[in-house]
């Protein structure tokens, strides 16, 4: 690797929305610095697994449902 092109590379704290706290090693911030999550693997719907809903704007769902109803959709 070139020297003095690279980020430095330390631990930091990250604390997560249920409030513990887990270190990382990260780029971002200075050694120690503490990262506050709003959303984490543990209250995000993507990893969770629940609360997807499928919202119709302009009845846009509503009308693509209506044109392809035959094919079995």
């Amino acid at each position: 690797m070139k020297k003095d092109i690279h980020p430095e590379y330390h631990v930091i704290n990250v604390k997560m929305t249920d409030g513990t706290i887990l270190e990382m090693r990260s780029t971002w911030g200075a050694e120690g610095d503490q990262l506050a999550l709003d959303v984490d693997p543990t209250v995000h719907p993507a990893w969770t697994g629940g609360g997807t809903r499928l919202t119709d704007a302009g009845g846009r769902v509503s009308k693509f449902k209506n044109k392809y109803a035959g094919l079995g959709f």
